[in-house]
């Protein structure tokens, strides 16, 4: 039932100054600053990758990675290169879960 208590004027003064301040600042499109972006690439050690490879029956990606020590997506990336250069294989899986042999 009652409305809202009465600001004293100490605490309207604030909210005025906070409001000048929202409408004064920047606009909802400026940005502020523009980070720089950096292009971060992991190469993988093709001697212990290939080593890997040719030591396995069969293979994954995440298996790649892990013995590589790198992240999946370079894994993949180097695995696809492989692939087109006919030295792997894919046999099976599904869903970007395939499964590799050496060729």
């Amino acid at each position: 039932m009652g409305g809202g208590k009465k600001q004293s004027p100490a605490q309207a003064e604030k909210t005025q100054t906070a409001e000048a301040d929202k409408k004064g600042g920047q606009k909802k499109g400026d940005k502020k600053e523009q980070k720089q972006r950096t292009n971060i690439s992991v190469i993988v050690d093709e001697g212990q990758a290939l080593n890997f490879i040719k030591g396995a029956k069969v293979f994954t990606v995440q298996e790649l990675s892990r013995q590589a020590n790198v992240k999946i997506s370079a894994a993949n990336a180097f695995l696809q290169n492989q692939l087109e250069k006919g030295s792997v294989k894919r046999i099976g899986g599904y869903s970007g879960h395939h499964i590799y042999v050496p060729a």
